[in-house]
């Protein structure tokens, strides 16, 4: 009876160690979230946006407008999206699409649009690319391009939706339920890539569709 009492113990011990770890690391995800674009002006081969907002789109063409860099992937279209379609809702320049913009179709997630940009990445011959999401995608963005292009010098670009309150979080209940669900990946996907190491990569990939 003692012996099943002492393992309940180290039992509860355990689990308390682990939630308090994740706390930390939701709480250090959330101090570590971008506030600012740091290399605004910074030249790279190349710009990725992943879709899920029209400011991402719209910043990621304004960069490529700018001449910040030569070729521009928009990862995560959804099938039946043309060239057209984003010059009207972005008012940008056709030959601009035409000449330096690729649309992705393939993505579904996250997981999606990095391995979608590593192709791409490759093909363009690129070191340097600009990554161009929301800020509260952009770690798990990062964890996930990183993965796939170690050789690849990745620029954040954050994005600041409207609708996200990263100041007093907590006040707003849409914004803290966010952070919630992002952080949670955000660190599945940090461990994923730690076991990806571990493993050398084999339960990385058994993983991959897990926590996106």
């Amino acid at each position: 009876m003692n012996g099943l009492f002492d393992r309940g113990r180290r039992l509860l011990g355990l689990l308390a160690v682990a939630a308090l770890l994740w706390l930390g690391a939701l709480v250090r995800f959330i101090a570590d979230l971008p506030r600012e674009v740091t290399e605004p002006a910074r030249h790279t081969d190349a710009i990725v946006v992943f879709t899920g907002g029209p400011q991402r789109v719209a910043a990621g063409l304004a960069l490529l407008q700018a001449g910040q860099a030569r070729r521009l992937l928009i990862s995560g279209v959804h099938p039946g999206t043309s060239k057209s379609d984003i010059q009207a809702a972005t008012n940008m320049p056709m030959d601009l699409l035409l000449c330096c913009v690729d649309l992705g179709f393939v993505a579904a997630n996250t997981t999606g649009n990095a391995v979608e940009t590593a192709a791409w990445v490759r093909r363009a011959g690129a070191y340097s690319l600009r990554v161009v999401t929301a800020s509260y995608h952009m770690p798990r963005s990062l964890v996930e391009l990183q993965r796939r292009l170690p050789e690849v010098e990745l620029v954040p670009h954050p994005v600041f939706p409207p609708h996200f309150n990263l100041d007093r979080w907590w006040h707003w209940p849409g914004t803290a339920a966010l952070l919630f669900e992002e952080g949670n990946k955000y660190i599945f996907a940090l461990l994923r890539a730690r076991i990806d190491g571990w493993s050398g990569g084999g339960l990385g990939r058994l993983l991959e569709t897990m926590g996106d």
